[in-house]
Parts: structure tokens; sequence; C-alpha cells
């Protein structure tokens, strides 16, 4: 009878997620950061290391999932932080003492933070037409999926994290130990194929690599380099899916700061 009074959490994430949404559309120095960096990096390194590629368009077009791929960790990680936020007014507090599951809070914040980090990737993802690229449909749809898995992924880990700092400043030199090196050793800036053999098995260990190969395979057509399309393909999914879980087991429960 208890269980059958407690209302849906699927409701309760609904309106959270709202929230999330309403809250990044009153912040619009969110898109600037997010997607200004990355712009601003693709334009220049696609133009001053081109000769290293035989051309602009052919590194710019190696740089661009890259890219787009750390618009998706700068938008994952500011909409983590909406967590540390919320706890410091006090809100957090009152969602996690109401009847609503803790699931329902950890799917608002990736639902949310995710939709806003897969679209504000997604501007970058038509420069493939600028540099000559023709992506079918279905590529740009694959290409969405893996910003979806990527954003699924960071926004896991950084949620977890979030959870476990009591401030924005610690929060944050957290992130650029965990996930700038994550990101340039994604396979950003060059092939996983041209490392050495220490430094490659770093890369494959890397879960940003296998989103990042992921979409460039999308957007180029081409198969992966390293993996089969479906066996890179189910890691991508599969990673996703940790990262969620990773979120879902370490939210709501006590930090040890407390």
């Amino acid at each position: 009878m208890l269980d059958a009074a407690l209302p849906s959490g699927l409701p309760g994430m609904r309106a959270l997620a709202w929230r999330e949404l309403v809250r990044f559309t009153r912040q619009p120095s969110r898109v600037i950061a997010a997607v200004g960096t990355p712009l601003l990096l693709w334009v220049f390194l696609g133009s001053g290391f081109a000769g290293s590629f035989g051309g602009v368009g052919s590194y710019a077009g190696h740089l661009l999932p890259g890219m787009v791929m750390l618009t998706v960790v700068f938008s994952s990680v500011f909409a983590a932080i909406s967590l540390i936020d919320d706890r410091n007014a006090g809100f957090l507090q009152g969602v996690l003492a109401s009847p609503l599951p803790r699931w329902s809070l950890v799917g608002s914040k990736l639902i949310g933070g995710g939709t806003v980090a897969v679209a504000q990737g997604a501007i970058l993802i038509p420069g493939a037409y600028l540099l000559g690229m023709s992506p079918s449909f279905l590529g740009l749809l694959l290409s969405l999926v893996a910003a979806c898995a990527a954003a699924t992924m960071v926004m896991g880990l950084s949620l977890a994290l979030a959870w476990r700092v009591n401030s924005v400043q610690g929060f944050h030199g957290v992130m650029n130990l965990v996930l700038m090196p994550m990101w340039l050793l994604s396979g950003a800036f060059f092939p996983v194929s041209g490392a050495s053999t220490w430094l490659k098995a770093i890369m494959l260990a890397n879960p940003l690599t296998w989103a990042t190969e992921a979409m460039r395979s999308a957007i180029t057509g081409e198969a992966s380099q390293f993996a089969p399309t479906m066996v890179l393909w189910a890691v991508v999914v599969l990673l996703a899916a940790l990262g969620a879980c990773v979120a879902g087991l370490t939210v709501g429960r006590r930090p040890s700061h407390e």
C-alpha cells in the first residue's frame, strides 16, 4: 500500500530534467564556453597543422570528432556542477527527502545535461560538409548516438565526482585532472594507430577514445582502424551504460565529507 501511495519516479524525473533545460536557457554563457573553445581550437589547429596531414581539409576533418567530443565534455562538466549548486542551495536535500526514488534524480541529470551536451556538440557536426565530406543521414544519426554515449559516460563520471566533492572549485580541479587527459588521449589530435605501443594501450583503455572513434567512423563512413564496427559500437554502448551505473550507485550515498 505504501509503494502504491508513492508517486511514480518518471513524472518527477521529467520535471527535474525540464528544470535542467530551463536553467540552461538562463545561462547563455555556457554555450559560449562549451562551443567557443572547441571551435577556436578546430579553426587554428586545423589550419596551423594542416601540413602534417597533407592539407587543411584532411587534418581539420580528423580534428572534427575530437572537437565535438570536447564540446560534449565541457557541457557535461557544466551540467554536473548543478548538482553541487543544488546541494549548496538546499534544493538537493529537499529532493532526497521527498518520496521520489534516487534514480529519478540521477536520470534527470543525465537526460537534462546530456540533451544540452549533445545539442551543443551537434552544432559542430555540419562542419564536415564545409570540409568536403558527405556524411549520410545514417552517419549523422550515428554521430549523434556517439555524442549521446559520450555525454552519458562523462555525465555519469562527473555526477559521481560532484557528489563526493563539496565545492565547485574542488570539482573543477578534479575534472581537469581526470577529464582533460581523457580527452587529450582520445585520438582527438592524432590517430591511435600512429601512437607508440605503450601510449596506444593507454588510449585504448580510455573510454572517450571509443566514442571519438565511433563518431569519426560515422562522419567519414570509414571503418574503425582498431576495432570491427559491431565491436566498436558495442563497447561504446557498454561504456555509456557503465557511466550511468556509476552515477546511480554513487549519487544518494552519504558523502565522506559529511
